[in-house]
């Protein structure tokens, strides 16, 4: 973990947000409370990444949010009653914001790559025999991307493996449901569902963490 730059031992993006390095920060906090040494380490990239945005801010780079600036001001404010009663707005629930972590444009651009190869190779082959190999290469693709995303395996894993089922279920029932309208695709059902399940790998790997 010490090998790797601060964004790196917190799992976040460089221009990742506030609000998302302090979410990484406290999940790794829960994750290795009973790792002294690994909690210091993970305090140690906070505070660096804070000085190096400061630092930019001062060099006017970067808008620093007030909470890192001026935080006893942020506290006297939180302690001050609003005059309006504020409008409950509808949200996502916090499991679905949890999930939620779109990738940076330069890994939006080379996964798209990746998955453009997977698809045209896909519909290139001779046979349907080879739909597998491109499913397992877009499965881990997947992996890869949502890994580099969190730095849980695991979590990575659970992630693909559900999206992958769940897509390849679908895509043979969207195929079905499609062709009992009368609609003719002009593709065979395992075509359609790898179509289907690499595009939904392609946004899991992305879009979600």
């Amino acid at each position: 973990m010490n090998n790797l730059n601060p964004y790196e031992q917190l799992g976040v993006r460089e221009d990742a947000s506030f609000e998302e390095i302090q979410r990484a920060r406290k999940r790794l906090q829960e994750q290795y409370s009973n790792n002294p040494q690994v909690l210091e380490s993970i305090e140690i990239a906070y505070d660096a990444i804070i000085m190096q945005r400061l630092r930019l801010r001062q060099e006017g780079k970067i808008k620093v949010p007030d909470q890192i600036r001026f935080p006893e001001k942020m506290q006297e404010n939180r302690n001050i009653p609003p005059l309006v009663e504020p409008i409950n707005v509808p949200s996502f629930p916090v499991f679905l914001r949890e999930l939620w972590e779109p990738s940076s444009g330069r890994n939006l651009l080379i996964s798209g790559l990746i998955f453009l190869v997977l698809i045209y190779s896909a519909f290139s082959s001779a046979t349907g025999e080879n739909l597998p190999l491109f499913l397992t290469g877009g499965v881990a693709a997947c992996l890869v991307f949502l890994f580099l995303k969190t730095r849980l395996f695991w979590r990575a894993f659970f992630v693909t493996f559900i999206s992958f089922i769940a897509s390849v279920a679908g895509g043979y029932l969207l195929f079905h449901l499609i062709a009992n309208t009368g609609l003719q695709l002009g593709i065979s059902a395992d075509a359609f569902a790898t179509l289907f399940t690499l595009v939904t790998m392609w946004f899991v790997g992305n879009f979600l963490r």
